[in-house]
């Protein structure tokens, strides 16, 4: 009950913070001399790239795919459909990011007046804002990012700056153009290779009923209507919901 309560109060944590940049442009004043469209093209622009910043700079990814490679292991077809992959996926995200969301939103700081974002400094006060709460998720991405990836990327984007004729040393390994795309590039490979074995004995499953039937002369039985059972039975008795779960949140710890 405690676990379902602390689950529950951090979703609803994730709406109260989201919810106030729906409401700014709805409580902001009318007046054309402090309206600031510059600002409302910014803030637009951020509420639109949310789901992909959701989708490529989180543990989003991984969670997504181990789940969905389950689901093909176990042969359910659409057993758990897409929307509960998604939504499981979603709350273990929110889970496990609110620690860097409130980092986040601890070093950017709050704006005391809600008017003050449409005032002729308020660009400036957002980009200087953006500035200080990006470090949090940078260091984030940066720990989560094998460093294969990283120096693949680095050497990538010094290539084509200088084939476009631009300096390459201008270019910093800690950049978000480098740190991001090895960030998910990472993530995909960890969760093939916890796909690969959470692959393995259910295949080993499929390969001794197929051996059984053919042996008993079953051949127009199909070996997964059979292995079925045995696999969800499996994956139940060693609880196992709770053990990918899990592991999957200790992964970024």
């Amino acid at each position: 009950m405690k676990r379902g309560f602390w689950k529950s109060l951090v979703g609803i944590m994730f709406l109260i913070g989201v919810f106030p940049i729906f409401t700014i442009a709805q409580e902001a004043p009318k007046s054309a001399d402090t309206a600031n469209p510059v600002v409302l093209i910014i803030i637009v622009g951020a509420l639109a790239l949310a789901p992909f910043g959701l989708i490529m700079l989180t543990s989003f990814v991984k969670i997504a795919v181990v789940l969905s490679i389950l689901r093909n292991a176990l042969g359910t077809q659409q057993v758990p459909p897409n929307q509960v992959i998604t939504g499981i996926s979603l709350i273990l995200t929110i889970f496990i990011m609110s620690p860097v969301v409130e980092k986040m939103y601890s070093e950017a700081g709050t704006i005391q007046d809600t008017e003050a974002i449409f005032s002729e400094v308020s660009v400036k006060t957002l980009f200087e804002a953006s500035q200080r709460g990006k470090e949090p998720l940078r260091q984030f991405l940066t720990r989560y990012a094998d460093e294969r990836h990283r120096v693949m990327f680095f050497n990538l984007a010094q290539q084509m700056a200088q084939k476009n004729g631009n300096d390459p040393n201008a270019i910093s390994a800690e950049e978000f153009r480098v740190i991001i795309p090895a960030f998910v590039t990472s993530q995909l490979t960890e969760a093939f290779q916890i796909g690969f074995i959470l692959f393995v004995p259910f295949l080993i499953i499929d390969m001794v009923v197929a051996n059984i039937l053919q042996a008993m002369g079953m051949f127009m039985l199909s070996p997964t209507i059979i292995s079925l059972p045995f696999k969800l039975l499996l994956f139940v008795l060693i609880n196992g919901w709770e053990l990918l779960i899990k592991n999957l949140v200790l992964g970024y710890v």
